[in-house]
Order: structure tokens, then C-alpha cells, then sequence
């Protein structure tokens, strides 16, 4: 996540507060603005920004490498759930980072290979829909969000 913590343990929050003499509701404020890739990084929790350091800052390729290790842990923790129903037919990528970031998609998916997920490269470098091989049994596909539109007809319908 760009600022929030993710998954830890609930004793965190304790510990933390004992170790940096705070009080729980700050300690839920950095875990939640202060975290993810703002917090690895120190710097920022923009992806573009993060990806643009990545060679030359070590604690911006510690994100990204991080960010990636996490959305793989979970792709992987999915698809191995779903092993007894006959497993996922595809994965989708989308959202700004999804749409837009070639190099964390093809992070995300090294070493899938395991749940039929074969990335080609020069699909995947080229943003095209379907970034998977047509050998891959797991299609890969990377998909156009457009939240605002959805946000504002929800709006408008709960004013109703």
C-alpha cells in the first residue's frame, strides 16, 4: 500500500507504543499514513517516483522489490485456494499502478510459473490487454479502471 501498513501483528500497536513512548492513536496514525511504500522508502508513495530511484536509492528498490514480493504472496496464497475448484483462469491487473507499471507486473509474476502463469515480455513491455503467452494456462490481462465515472453515478444515485 502506498501509506498504510498492510498485514502485521496486532501487538504492534502495543509494542510500538511501549518502544517509542507515543499512544496507541498515533501509533495507528503511522500505520496507516505513514507506512507501505512511504515508509520503506522514506521518501515517497508514488510508484512512478519510486520506480525512477529505484537504481539509485536502495530504500526505493526495497519498496518496490517489497511491494511486489507482498502482491505475489498474495496472487499465490489465491491461487492456491482455489486449487480444489479447478484454480483461477486469469489474473487482472488494473489501477494506476496496474496499468501503468510494466516493470512491477512482470516482478509480481516472475517465478508464477508454478500456477500456469507464462508472462510474454514484449506483450507485458508493451501495455497490451493480455500481457500472458497464449500457452499460458493462467491468462494474464491488464485492464482499464475508471473509478471516478463509478464514484459519481454511486454518488448521485445515494442522493436520490
Amino acid at each position: 500500500m502506498g501509506t498504510r501498513s498492510g498485514d502485521i501483528d496486532a501487538g504492534i500497536v502495543g509494542w510500538l507504543a511501549g518502544h517509542e513512548g507515543a499512544d496507541a492513536a498515533t501509533v495507528v496514525e503511522w500505520l496507516n499514513k505513514r507506512s507501505g511504500l512511504l515508509g520503506v522508502s522514506g521518501t515517497t508513495s508514488d510508484m512512478r517516483t519510486l520506480l525512477a530511484q529505484r537504481e539509485s536509492d536502495p530504500a526505493a528498490d526495497l519498496a518496490v522489490e517489497l511491494f511486489c514480493y507482498r502482491v505475489r504472496k498474495y496472487i499465490g496464497a489465491y491461487m492456491a485456494a482455489l486449487g480444489d475448484a479447478g484454480g483461477a483462469q486469469a489474473i487482472i491487473f488494473g489501477g494506476g499502478i496496474g496499468e501503468h507499471a510494466a516493470y512491477v507486473r512482470e516482478r509480481i509474476l516472475a517465478g508464477m510459473e508454478w500456477c500456469g502463469v507464462e508472462v510474454d515480455s514484449r506483450r507485458n513491455a508493451a501495455n497490451d490487454a493480455r500481457i500472458s503467452t497464449d500457452a499460458s494456462r493462467c491468462a494474464v490481462y491488464v485492464v482499464g479502471v475508471e473509478e471516478a465515472p463509478l464514484i459519481a453515478r454511486q454518488t448521485v444515485e445515494c442522493l436520490r
